[in-house]
Order: structure tokens, then C-alpha cells, then sequence
């Protein structure tokens, strides 16, 4: 197995946050590795959007992780992986936080990392996140370093594995509209490619015969997003379904 201080394994949601911190680290120099996970969510579409933006940022493999055993485990604890349609809020609620969804996510990750010799497992929480996701703030960040290390130390000492080391952009105090104006940079107008929506949105007609899906622009998440282009100074070319005719509406 080769090491590669280089190397990074990057979460790849689809959404806005996790394309601005892959696009950094592939500027950054890193050869990034991208993993998506499908964990039994609502908004299943992030994830053909996390396809496009692996192929857009370049990466070296792209993997797409089928963990949807974990949403009959959720059952009724968050609305993110609720099967009865519950109306998502626009305001953060902690009814949307997924219990300990990270820690999974990121061990997951750790362990692809620690086989294919990567120094680095990236995900994008950002210090706006801090306020109201445990496992986003930097601490938690911290200590899934070392749960990891420790978890690999014996390999570790003996060279068959590289350390880790977790980041996140909290983790050198950017927030949202930092990634988004990195992000911008970078990726130009395929940033509003990514997906944010909490759900799968909705299908607009368009001159009556195409049809097109569309982010809901009401959910907590598409609110941020939003907010975050406006902070950056950047115009949002999304299209959301809150700024079109109800009449040509259908839900998704």
C-alpha cells in the first residue's frame, strides 16, 4: 500500500458546503478521493448531483456508499429520513439534526483513508454550522482524530498506516459564505449544480413540455443557501420552486 501525504478522502454530499471544501482541496493540491453516503434521506437527488460535481472537481475515484439500513434505525428521530412527508422547517429546528451522522459518516471515511494511504479526511462543516450541530463543531472534529488514530495506533506505529488528520473549514474559522466565495472561484457557475434542498424539490414545466426539478427554496437548508450567496456577494442563479408560478408547480 502506498502512502501519499497528499491523498484526502472528502464527504461529497452534493450540496453546497461539501463542493466548496472539495474544490478547495483539490486546489489545495490534494488527489482527492470523494465518498457519498445514501443513509436513507428523503432527498435522494444530492446524490446524482454528487456525481456531477465529483466529475467536475476531478477527482480520482468517487464513491457512493448504500447505508440505507440506518434509516429504519433513525425511525421517527429527525425529519431529514422520515418517511411520511412532515413538512421540513425554515428555521433550524433540532428535529432535523440526524443522530450522529457525521461520527458515522466519518468513520466510514477513516477507514477507506486508512486503506488507501490518505493523510487527510475532509467534510464540509463550517463555523455556522457550530452553533447548533454538535458534530460539526471543531471539538467533535478533534475528537474523531483521535478515536481514529487510536483505533489504527498499532498499524500507526508500525507504518502500515498512515495517521489521519480530520479537518474541516470550521476548523480554520470559515463559514458558509467563505466556502462559497472559495467555491465560486473555483468552480465558477457549476456551483449551482450542487443540491442543498432537504428533500428531492420539486418539478416545474417549463413552455409546457420540459419538465425540470427544482430546490423547494423554503427548507432551512435552501434558506442558507441562499443567505450565504447573498453574504458573498454573489448572485444565486438557482432556480428555486418559492419564485415561480404555484400554477406551474408539482410536487416531486
Amino acid at each position: 500500500m502506498s502512502m501519499d501525504s497528499n491523498k484526502a478522502v472528502c464527504i461529497l454530499s452534493g450540496g453546497l458546503d461539501s463542493a466548496c471544501t472539495a474544490a478547495y482541496l483539490k486546489g489545495q493540491g490534494y488527489e482527492l478521493y470523494a465518498i457519498t453516503f445514501y443513509y436513507g434521506q428523503r432527498g435522494r437527488y444530492e446524490i446524482d448531483r454528487a456525481r456531477a460535481i465529483a466529475a467536475r472537481v476531478g477527482v480520482v475515484e468517487h464513491v457512493v456508499a448504500d447505508i440505507g439500513f440506518m434509516g429504519s434505525l433513525y425511525r421517527d428521530s429527525n425529519l431529514l429520513t422520515r418517511s411520511d412527508g412532515a413538512s421540513i422547517p425554515s428555521r433550524f429546528e433540532y428535529s432535523i439534526v440526524v443522530p450522529a451522522r457525521n461520527a458515522i459518516f466519518l468513520t466510514i471515511a477513516g477507514a477507506w483513508a486508512f486503506s488507501i494511504g490518505a493523510s487527510m479526511v475532509a467534510y464540509g462543516a463550517h463555523a455556522d454550522d457550530e452553533k447548533n450541530y454538535p458534530d460539526c463543531r471543531v471539538e467533535f472534529v478533534g475528537s474523531m482524530e483521535h478515536a481514529l488514530n487510536l483505533a489504527e495506533s498499532d498499524g500507526i506505529e508500525q507504518g502500515v498506516r498512515r495517521r489521519l488528520r480530520v479537518w474541516s473549514p470550521a476548523v480554520d474559522g470559515m463559514d458558509k459564505a467563505d466556502l462559497v466565495g472559495i467555491g465560486y472561484r473555483i468552480l465558477g457557475d457549476a456551483l449551482f449544480e450542487t443540491w442543498s434542498c432537504y428533500t428531492d424539490g420539486v418539478e416545474v414545466d417549463v413552455d409546457g413540455e420540459k419538465r425540470v426539478r427544482v430546490q423547494c427554496g423554503s427548507c432551512e437548508s435552501c434558506v442558507n443557501r441562499m443567505k450565504a450567496f447573498k453574504q458573498a456577494g454573489i448572485e444565486d442563479k438557482t432556480v428555486y420552486a418559492r419564485s415561480i408560478s404555484l400554477n406551474k408547480i408539482h410536487k416531486g
